[in-house]
């Protein structure tokens, strides 16, 4: 008799309740798609009109008890964005921590995230696509393709969305397609020889079918100079397309097929060493011209690169069940990718400095269903119910390679500099490699609903619930040509999994694999108070309980200590609003003030393994977020329009828990502000169209974008802390464009960064010789680039 677990039988059944509802929805009578185009002008009676799916159905945004920002496809295109990195200069709790490689960045929202090098970790700010929950963070920072719009939920969403939104959502939404022929056709060049080119077709397939299809193609060469390389770097190349086919099977019954696929090759993102190293590196480093945030020289032998390659299916049915709406997302996705690093930042070995080369390649492969049940809008009692099944499963290569040197027979080239080789007799040079192969499986299931009461025509109380079970798997195995001690930054030490040439090091057990496991369940939900205290001006107050799940340290240089299970992250957050819609719709004014507390908060501390920085996932014990939000969108006519936001957040450490193993100097005081947290955020933009009555119109715009200082690395001591803090900054786009009457044709020329204001996007410590590591972005400096568009049929 075949032996089968409870927690196979527990999926099974799940699964089984899954197909089951499915074929229900494929064979019921059914309802209207889950998302429409957003408005980004004002209707036709002069008001402001915006829908968002904010909790799983169409919904009026001022009608929301929620914090939602939106920011339209076209927005971001005027923002010369590729990918969400750019969203942060238009959403103010919105915060971007920009890494090495897509691996390494994160999303943060109101001082809250998770900076997620482990591969057996999830973030804490949810990515999602057409209604996809991303499993992994990076999958989320492709380029944003045929966006309708982005939906940017601020605080734990968990109830509706899932175990890793317990800091919020960013929900991006594409374009559907049209019952018309049409398209359109885009070229964009900017300075510093940076290519971009879109092209897309609307192209009805039958009655009922229609389809829209999206290719893209960008290039650039970088904005920091690599002189051990001679060439640009930081730049990137990316091609793709996108796709979806939205048939009505009957009267009532939807489905929508999505497929993209991306593939991506950036020599991003080399790190410059902005502060003066106090050993011998500083000699070596004399050519990168060291000045901060102005530094744009790198002198590495190894090109930092990533690699990515990424495609991804889902089908939606959306369906009619008697009064009720019955939808069903299916998707998978695979996600490819390999991180390239110089990790010695220098251009070679150096005697007492060595070269330390990483290679990573990582694959992921995600499936994920979804099925809820929804009543209709404006009865007494409304609902939201759903099943929720994922499975994510990632593993990772990592190899570090290190050359090292005592002595060397080689003319110094600066006083206290000199060089190692490979040659006999010339160095004492060793080679010393290391390989981890590493990887983790996410087994998340869950049920949930969300209630609504209308009371009255004005006062609404809505509740919801989440039952989350997750199972996490992780394994791990590393072998080294090093014995004994650390070297070269590669650790041999850890209890299992350790091989010296082929064979165990002695002390450990038995030589075996790491094989790690945690199942743990939870619930979660949210209480919330509506009222309409006009017709114009709604308020609400709210509590959510959020979670996160366990996680597993696993990384390179896992060690003993680093080795136990992180534990589930929860969050009680309150929250009120006030939502104003004034002057006939024209203006929409709204407020909100937050707090939340964070108990087991996961976040990556700094730490020495084996004589290197490396950051480290712990729970770092209770940290809170408070807070007040402005959004504000005005429109007094068709020609003008203005945007903005402004917020207030105070992110910080309340009671620091110190990790297992560690000493009381790295302990973070309480009252630390968190990373990735600036206090004060705002943004503004403005539009103004001139209708000349002639072959175009004008249309003039500017965006402005301000941040006080933010700290990137939640460190003990105080000198780091001031060292890896960005002072504040603002920065001011403009643009100027040539529109057709009919919307047929534009051009388009913009202006980044007007005033040439630069900054880094992080600053960590780590760097040799005590110095500190900066990342510079494209927008740290002043740019230009035109663009133009054709439209043509149903894209006019």
């Amino acid at each position: 008799m075949t032996n089968i677990s409870n927690g196979s039988l527990l999926r099974a059944a799940f699964l089984t309740a899954l197909t089951g509802v499915s074929a229900i929805a494929l064979c019921a009578p059914a309802m209207a798609q889950e998302t429409a185009p957003v408005p980004a002008a004002a209707d036709d009676a002069g008001g402001i009109d915006i829908v968002v799916t904010a909790q799983k159905r169409e919904e009026n945004l001022q009608a929301v008890p929620l914090s939602v920002s939106v920011v339209g496809g076209e927005a971001i295109a005027a923002q010369g964005g590729v990918n969400l990195e750019n969203a942060q200069y238009l959403v103010p709790s919105l915060n971007f921590r920009k890494g090495g490689t897509s691996l390494n960045q994160a999303l943060f929202l109101r001082g809250v995230g998770t900076i997620n090098f482990s591969i057996a970790a999830e973030p804490s700010v949810a990515a999602v696509i057409d209604g996809v929950v991303l499993s992994r963070a990076g999958e989320g920072f492709g380029d944003l393709v045929d966006i309708d719009r982005i939906e940017v939920l601020r605080g734990p969403q968990g109830t509706l969305f899932g175990k890793n939104a317990s800091a919020g959502v960013v929900s991006m939404v594409t374009k559907r397609p049209e019952d018309s022929f049409g398209g359109t056709v885009e070229a964009s060049y900017y300075d510093s020889n940076e290519y971009r080119a879109r092209a897309t077709l609307n192209i009805p397939l039958g009655e009922n079918i229609r389809s829209r299809v999206t290719g893209f193609y960008s290039e650039y060469d970088g904005n920091l100079r690599n002189i051990a390389l001679d060439r640009k770097v930081n730049g990137y190349k990316h091609y793709g397309v996108r796709g979806v086919i939205e048939a009505d099977l009957s009267d009532a019954v939807t489905v929508i097929l999505r497929g993209d696929w991306r593939k991506a090759n950036d020599d991003c993102c080399a790190e410059v060493i902005g502060t003066v190293p106090t050993n011998a590196a500083a000699a070596a480093l004399s050519g990168t011209n060291i000045n901060g945030d102005e530094t744009r020289r790198v002198n590495q032998n190894l090109l930092t690169q990533t690699k990515e390659e990424s495609w991804g299916v889902s089908m939606e049915l959306n369906a009619e069940l008697g009064n009720q709406t019955i939808t069903s997302i299916t998707a998978y996705r695979k996600w490819d990718n390999t991180e390239i690093r110089d990790g010695d930042w220098l251009d070679r070995a150096y005697v007492g400095l060595n070269q330390l080369h990483d290679i990573g390649p990582q694959t992921s492969k995600t499936f994920s269903q979804e099925l809820r049940l929804s009543s209709p809008s404006g009865n007494f009692f409304e609902y939201v119910a759903g099943l929720y099944y994922s499975r994510a499963e990632s593993q990772r290569q990592f190899t570090r390679d290190s050359l090292i040197c005592s002595a060397s027979t080689l003319a110094a080239v600066s006083p206290g500099l000199i060089p190692c080789s490979t040659a006999l007799g010339v160095s004492t040079i060793r080679s010393v490699t290391g390989t981890t192969d590493y990887g983790s499986i996410f087994t998340n299931m869950a049920a949930f609903g969300q209630v609504t009461l209308n009371v009255s025509d004005r006062f609404r109380a809505i509740g919801g619930i989440r039952y989350t079970a997750d199972q996490l798997e992780g394994n791990l195995i590393r072998q080294t040509n090093v014995g004994g001690a650390s070297a070269g930054g590669i650790n041999p030490n850890f209890d299992a999994g350790i091989y010296n040439n082929g064979s165990p090091v002695a002390g450990t057990p038995n030589g075996l694999p790491v094989q790690l496991k945690k199942v743990n369940d939870n619930w979660s939900g949210k209480a919330a108070l509506q009222y309409d205290l006009t017709d114009d001006t709604m308020g609400y107050a709210s509590y959510t309980r959020g979670y996160k799940g366990p996680a597993y340290n696993l990384f390179f240089n896992l060690g003993t200590s680093g080795a136990g299970v992180i534990a589930p992250e929860t969050v009680d957050a309150y929250e009120v609003g006030l939502k104003n819609s004034l002057f006939g719709n024209r203006l929409i004014l709204n407020l909100t003030g937050f707090y939340a507390k964070y108990n087991n908060y996961q976040a990556n501390n700094p730490d020495i393994v084996a004589g290197v920085v490396v950051t480290r996932l712990t729970n770092a014990g209770t940290v809170s977020t408070r807070g007040v939000e402005l959004d504000m969108m005005y429109q007094p006519s068709r020609a003008f329009s203005l945007n903005g936001g402004l917020a207030y957040t105070d992110a910080k450490v309340d009671q620091f828990r110190l990790p297992p193993g560690a000493t009381e100097a790295q302990r973070v005081p309480n009252g630390t502000r968190l990373a990735n947290a600036p206090k004060w955020k705002g943004s503004l933009g403005a539009t103004y169209k001139i209708e000349t009555s002639g072959f175009a119109n004008i249309e003039l715009g500017a965006q402005g974008s301000y941040q006080s200082s933010q700290l990137y690395e939640l460190s003990p001591s105080a000198a780091v802390r001031a060292g890896t803090t960005v002072k504040g900054y603002g920065i001011v786009d403009v643009s100027a464009g040539l529109v057709s009457p009919d919307n047929g044709w534009s051009i388009r020329a913009q202006v980044k960064n007007l005033f040439d204001q630069s900054f880094a996007s992080s600053i960590v410590s780590g760097g040799p010789g005590g110095s500190y590591r900066y990342i510079i972005p494209r927008e740290a400096d002043r740019y230009f680039g035109v663009t133009a568009r054709v439209n043509f049929g149903s894209e006019k």
